[in-house]
């Protein structure tokens, strides 16, 4: 009996474990990841939340088991309807690979319509890289598990077009604004270029040919970053000369799933590499 009782035992702490465990935040899939699709998608009316429901359930780890990386999903807190987010890679080849794999596979086949129906338009997409190792995400080892409620925060992704070489603004950004934006306290979580090879899916339209600088940091919330609208504004000014029209700026509200979140205090900070 006292075997038997052990044994019962054992069984129900195991169960305690793995349900436990089902709960747990999920771990990632590792490395490097320089180049980076920023994706914003344009959703019918009131299916936003649907589609990141779908999103975070059903596509986040058939992606990352192709060695892609979700780095970031977001709603806009300016439209609505659009659901941002960010997806890295290692290379170009690995990307051809993945995404192959990924919209050929069982996840995407299974839930294509559910989640095309919640889409107006899906191009929206410019495919950029890092232009060092510094200036990649470096986000946390694991994302939150299904049902978390992780501390959101706000992350702003800013997109300047350009009138000149992206690696012209590239060099004022680093040498210029960057430092200027550190002193106030304002910490970027990582800036791109576009890549310079063309796109080697089709399938999935980009916006090739844009000459755009991107840079992302993190807030605690919107007023916060409206506190640092001087700031932001003042390490700015010397790329104001190299631009073709006013910034688009995103203030992306972290899904509740998403690596890359906000701060959670009122104070601009970024990731450390």
């Amino acid at each position: 009996m006292g075997a038997l009782f052990g044994v019962s035992l054992a069984l129900a702490s195991a169960a305690i474990v793995a349900a436990s465990t089902a709960k747990a935040a999920t771990p990632t899939v590792e490395g490097s990841f320089p180049l980076l699709e920023l994706r914003q998608y344009t959703l019918h009316e009131g299916q936003r939340d649907a589609l990141i429901r779908l999103f975070e359930r059903e596509f986040v780890k058939p992606q990352e088991a192709q060695g892609m990386k979700v780095i970031g999903t977001f709603t806009d807190l300016d439209r609505p309807d659009r659901f941002v987010w960010l997806r890295g890679f290692k290379d170009m080849d690995s990307r051809l690979a993945g995404l192959t794999a990924f919209y050929g596979g069982p996840a995407w086949k299974a839930h294509r319509d559910e989640a095309n129906a919640t889409m107006i338009d899906s191009d929206n997409v410019l495919l950029l890289r890092a232009p060092v190792w510094a200036a990649e995400f470096a986000p946390p080892a694991s994302r939150p598990a299904q049902g978390e409620q992780a501390p959101s925060g706000l992350v702003v992704a800013t997109i300047y077009y350009l009138k000149t070489a992206p690696a012209d603004a590239l060099a004022v950004f680093e040498k210029q604004m960057k430092p200027a934006l550190e002193n106030a306290g304002i910490h970027p979580l990582a800036w791109f270029v576009p890549a310079s090879a063309p796109n080697n899916f089709p399938r999935l339209p980009v916006r090739e040919g844009e000459k755009v600088l991107v840079w992302f940091t993190a807030f605690h919330d919107a007023p916060d970053h409206a506190a640092h609208k001087a700031a932001l504004d003042q390490a700015a000014a010397p790329l104001a000369p190299m631009l073709v029209r006013d910034p688009e700026v995103l203030r992306l509200e972290p899904t509740p799933r998403s690596l890359i979140r906000g701060t959670t205090e009122s104070s601009a900070a970024g990731g450390s590499h």
